[in-house]
């Protein structure tokens, strides 16, 4: 190789290289620092692959506890392998970089950059142009795990206040959780529609929702303490019992039911749509047919829902069927996103 084609090689090894290096710092910036809903192809990538990983493992378990047990190790360790390869790229950049400066080959290139990247390499070779780089490397190395480790507490804040409201509806809507039972809970004194309150704690909670889990979409993916809670079917409760209460009481709206109400559908579409723009993250078939179908109500579901309330003492709307139909209507602004999320996260199969 002629030493015109070869420094031609390395320059254009050292361009990729220095381009690696500034995708991979971008992409942890705007995983972790940038306040917006911003989907990093390289996040997409890592989190792909250990998901279909875990899909593997879960498809071949017998049953869904033990389904949810494997699926609940999936979002730590998709957050620990991120670093890892944010590091690896890192690495790679950098070994290119120093080719084009003149270290001898790329394998003692490589070596340098290992060095620097997890302790604080230096080297003769080349003088001071390659120790400046060598040092730039090990501190975007320090940035970069610092990045994920400072920011591991406000995941799990945000995680923590999450569960709690989910443990909540849990204690709420009754054993299996039904959105008649939430209404009966919230209707037991007839005072369903003055607690303002209650519902304003469930629309701050989904707007966190909207907010946390597109910003940090890592978030979606860590599942509840107990296999049988999920964050999707506790926002879907509400919206369901939102929606009996429209479609089916024969009561006055309250404004703060109308935005919690539209505060879920909000939150719930805006992941729906952040995740079904990923190919890489779409849902896999996880759950049968049949389990899907089950878990979306329908005109039985509904009539079970209406006996409950009448049994609970609840002044009905006179038409049943009427009911049926706008409740059925208003339920396809968010049925979608949680049929959606339902399958990408695999929720406990339920029963209305």
């Amino acid at each position: 190789m002629s030493s015109t084609v070869e420094y031609g090689l390395r320059l254009l090894v050292g361009l990729a290289g220095g381009w690696l290096v500034i995708v991979t710092v971008s992409g942890a910036i705007r995983s972790f620092v940038l306040p917006r809903n911003e989907s990093v192809r390289l996040n997409v990538f890592v989190f792909g692959g250990v998901r279909a990983l875990f899909n593997f493992a879960a498809r071949h378990a017998n049953n869904y506890a033990r389904r949810d047990r494997i699926l609940a190790h999936y979002a730590p360790v998709a957050l620990v392998a991120l670093p890892i390869g944010w590091l690896a790229l890192v690495g790679v950049g950098y070994s290119g970089i120093y080719w084009a400066l003149g270290v001898k080959d790329f394998t003692k290139s490589y070596e340098l950059s290992g060095s620097s990247l997890l302790t604080l390499g230096t080297t003769s070779e080349g003088g001071f142009a390659i120790n400046l780089f060598s040092y730039s490397e090990a501190t975007i190395g320090l940035l970069l795990l610092t990045l994920l480790i400072s920011y591991l507490p406000t995941i799990y804040q945000a995680f923590s206040r999450r569960e709690v409201v989910v443990a909540q509806l849990e204690l709420r809507a009754g054993v299996p959780a039904t959105a008649a039972g939430l209404l009966c809970w919230l209707g037991h004194d007839k005072d369903l529609l003055n607690d303002d309150d209650q519902w304003l704690e469930w629309e701050k909670w989904l707007v966190e929702i909207d907010e946390s889990h597109t910003s940090l979409p890592v978030l979606a993916f860590f599942r509840s303490p107990q296999g049988g809670r999920s964050w999707v079917l506790a926002a879907g409760l509400i919206l369901d019992a939102a929606n009996l209460l429209f479609s089916a009481l024969e009561v006055a709206r309250s404004r703060q039911v109308e935005l919690t109400f539209t505060a879920g559908v909000l939150a719930l579409n805006r992941v729906y749509r952040f995740f079904d723009l990923n190919s890489e993250t779409k849902p896999t078939e996880l759950r049968t047919h049949e389990e899907l179908a089950a878990s979306i109500p329908g005109r039985q579901e509904f009539a079970d829902a209406w006996q409950a309330l009448r049994k609970a003492g609840l002044p009905l709307r006179p038409d049943e069927e009427a009911a049926w139909q706008h409740y059925h209507e208003r339920r396809q602004r968010y049925e979608p996103a949680l049929k959606f999320l339902g399958a990408l996260l695999m929720t406990p199969p339920t029963i209305e």
